[in-house]
């Protein structure tokens, strides 16, 4: 026998679902604590400074 469902309670449940994933998703962007963000955004502008340095100049050729 199949199972009956009230499809008000269905469709309430599958919006808070959505608004869950939503929100999850915002957490996991917007809700890095300062310093963590800080030293993360740190070590990708030292990385980004090390990758420029080993940058050849425009004039030299490569044998």
């Amino acid at each position: 026998m199949t199972k009956i469902i009230n499809l008000r309670q269905a469709r309430k449940q599958r919006d808070r679902d959505a608004k869950r994933t939503v929100g999850d998703a915002n957490a996991a962007k917007f809700g890095e604590a300062k310093p963590l963000r800080q030293a993360r955004e740190a070590e990708a502008d030292r990385a980004a400074r090390a990758h420029e340095a080993h940058r050849r100049e425009d004039g030299e050729q490569g044998d």
